[in-house]
């Protein structure tokens, strides 16, 4: 699961309710965070938060049957590495397919915001 946490605007601490993001989301997600070249499992969710500043939580019950799946798929592929701790971890980096996949992706998740973005207007106004 994916969850957008809330902060209480007036103290900026987090508050205790979550709001779940779109279904089929993390996908996307994941694929992004996979632009920026290969991760292992923990580095996706470390990366996801802190680009989005705190704000996306990917839940590792989520992440790695996501990750499966992607691998399925074949958008990402993996390979056993050592982490920074010599550590054995498997890392996951883009396929073409994936990338291409990605592209498609980013489209309509910019179609879809531009649409959202519309609905935040009043009626018969333009956007500056």
């Amino acid at each position: 699961m994916v969850y957008l946490s809330r902060t209480d605007m007036a103290s900026n601490e987090p508050a205790t309710s979550r709001i779940e993001i779109l279904q089929g989301t993390l996908d996307f997600i994941i694929l992004q965070a996979l632009r920026w070249g290969p991760c292992h499992g923990y580095g996706i969710v470390q990366l996801i938060r802190a680009q989005s500043r705190n704000l996306l939580q990917v839940e590792t019950g989520s992440l790695y049957p996501a990750l499966q799946r992607l691998v399925k798929q074949g958008a990402i592929a993996t390979e056993w590495g050592m982490s920074s701790t010599n550590r054995r971890v498997r890392t996951y980096r883009l396929t073409p397919r994936g990338r291409k996949r990605l592209a498609a992706e980013r489209s309509r998740w910019e179609q879809l915001s531009e649409a959202i973005a519309g609905l935040m207007l009043p009626p018969g106004a333009e956007e500056a």
